[in-house]
């Protein structure tokens, strides 16, 4: 659909009022747009109350025809060549991509490549329940390892069982509802892992380097709880 907004900003203020005093000749949606240039620049048209709702009613009707048009279009175009539709379709994180990040770098990993493709599908809403629940999932994580420390002692294997969950999560409730069959092509893994690399590689030197900064009693109490 054209950019009547940034077409009207290069207008004169004759020519808005134009659009306007002709928005027969026009589309719905250049006669809106230059009603709203106008008030911008802070000379609204009189007639503007009475044109506005008929002609908001009009542009959505067309934007609606617009997008069943260009739906049917690519839906005709599948189906005519599939493998050509798919080679098209928008690059994303396949789910063995974000299952494989969230077992060794923890399920954030797998969050945050789950996110981004949530971004590029612009599933804003899905995108914005899975940071609520990575944040809750966080919490519950603090709330848990809090519990099991005194009790337990550290082990290797808390970081496996507790990806799985959120693992599952991704796999069986984001994917199927946001993504399901939609035609895609898988994203390169390879940035993200030298991301990933680079990120516990730095965070072990800065760990290594708290460490030695603390008293010789504390750094004792703190290899004790380091898993073997």
């Amino acid at each position: 659909m054209e950019d009547y907004a940034a077409k009207m900003l290069l207008k004169s203020d004759a020519a808005l009022r134009e659009y306007v005093t002709g928005h027969a000749q026009y589309r719905e949606a250049a006669v809106l747009a230059a009603l709203d240039e106008l008030r911008r620049r802070g000379q609204p048209a009189p007639e503007e109350a009475a044109l506005r709702p008929s002609l908001e009613e009009a542009a959505a009707a067309q934007l609606a025809l617009e997008k069943a048009a260009a739906a049917e279009r690519e839906q005709a175009a599948i189906a005519a060549d599939p493998v050509a539709a798919e080679a098209t379709g928008p690059a994303l994180y396949s789910p063995i991509t974000i299952v494989l990040f969230s077992i060794p770098f923890t399920f954030i990993a797998g969050g945050i490549l789950l996110g981004l493709n949530l971004w590029r599908l612009d599933r804003k809403r899905a995108l914005l329940g899975l940071v609520l629940f990575l944040l809750a999932y966080i919490v519950l994580g603090a709330v848990a390892l809090n519990w099991a420390l005194p009790r337990y002692g550290m082990s290797q294997w808390y970081g496996p069982l507790f990806n799985l969950p959120a693992i599952l999560v991704y796999v069986l409730w984001f994917w199927p509802r946001n993504v399901g069959s939609l035609n895609y092509r898988s994203r390169s893994w390879l940035p993200p892992l030298l991301v990933c690399f680079a990120l516990v590689f730095g965070l072990q030197k800065l760990s290594n380097y708290l460490i030695q900064k603390q008293p010789k009693e504390v750094r004792e109490q703190m290899e004790k709880m380091m898993p073997k």
